[in-house]
C-alpha cells in the first residue's frame, strides 16, 4: 500500500496574507509534499473575526478536494485557531504544526494575556475601529532587516489587512485537540511559545532566523519542517 503524503495547510498570520509563505510552499512543492495554502484575508475586515477566519478556511479546504490527510501549519497569530481549524473540517487532519506562533488559548482573548501597554499601544494607532497594517506597528528598518528584497518585502507588506481591534478582544474557540502537535521556532520572540510546547512534550525544532523566515529563507524552514509533516 503506497503512503500517500499528508498536504501541508499553510495558514497564514491574520494580520499578513498568503506573499509571506508563499515561498515556503513553492519549496515544498518542489519537494515532492503536497501543499494548500488559503488566502483569508477577506475574513478579517470584520468582526466576529474567529468566525468568519474559521468559516472560509473549511470552505476553502473542503473544496479544493484535496486527497489524503492533512497537517495545519499554522503561522504566527495563526496558531491559536488551529485546532478550531482541524475541528471544522471533515477531511482527517494528521497534525498542528506551530510555525513561530502563538499557542491555543481556549476560552481567552488575546487582550487577556497581553502586556497592558502592548494593548494601549495598539489602541492608539487604531483608527475607526481597524488596526493599521502590521508592517507600520514597527520601525521600517526592522522589516527591511528581515526581508532585504525590496520586491518582496513590498508584496508581503502590500496583502497586510487592516484588522478590527476589536479581534485582540474576541475569546478565541473552545476547542479540545488531543491529535498530534510540532513547533518550529524561527525567531527569539517566540521562545516562550517554544518552551512551552517543550513542556507539553511535543517534537520542538529551533532556527537561527527571524519572524519571516518562510519567506526569505524557504529551503531552511522546509528542511526543519519536512520532518514535522509525518504527523506523530
Amino acid at each position: 500500500m503506497v503512503d500517500v503524503p499528508a498536504t501541508a495547510v499553510l495558514v497564514h498570520s491574520p494580520y499578513l496574507g498568503p506573499a509571506s509563505l508563499r515561498p515556503l510552499a513553492r519549496v515544498l512543492a518542489s519537494l515532492g509534499h503536497p501543499v494548500l495554502m488559503p488566502d483569508l484575508r477577506a475574513t478579517v475586515n470584520a468582526a466576529p473575526v474567529h468566525q468568519r477566519l474559521i468559516g472560509v478556511f473549511a470552505d476553502a479546504v473542503e473544496e479544493s478536494e484535496v486527497v489524503g490527510d492533512l497537517v495545519l501549519v499554522g503561522h504566527s497569530g495563526a496558531g491559536p485557531l488551529l485546532p478550531a481549524f482541524a475541528d471544522a473540517l471533515e477531511t482527517p487532519v494528521r497534525g498542528l504544526v506551530f510555525l513561530d506562533a502563538e499557542l491555543p488559548t481556549p476560552g481567552r482573548s488575546w487582550r487577556d494575556d497581553a502586556p497592558a501597554e502592548r494593548m494601549a499601544r495598539l489602541k492608539s494607532i487604531a483608527r475607526g475601529g481597524l488596526m493599521p497594517r502590521w508592517d507600520l506597528w514597527f520601525a521600517p528598518e526592522a522589516l527591511s532587516a528581515m526581508v532585504p528584497d525590496v520586491r518582496l518585502l513590498e508584496e508581503i507588506v502590500g496583502e497586510a489587512p487592516e484588522v478590527p481591534l476589536a479581534f485582540l478582544k474576541e475569546t478565541r474557540p473552545t476547542v479540545s485537540w488531543t491529535g498530534a502537535c510540532s513547533y518550529l521556532r524561527l525567531s527569539a520572540v517566540y521562545d516562550a511559545a517554544a518552551g512551552r510546547a517543550r513542556e507539553l512534550g511535543w517534537p520542538v525544532v529551533s532556527l537561527d532566523a527571524h519572524h519571516l523566515a518562510a519567506a526569505t529563507e524557504p529551503d531552511l524552514v522546509a528542511s526543519a519542517l519536512v520532518p514535522l509533516l509525518g504527523g506523530r
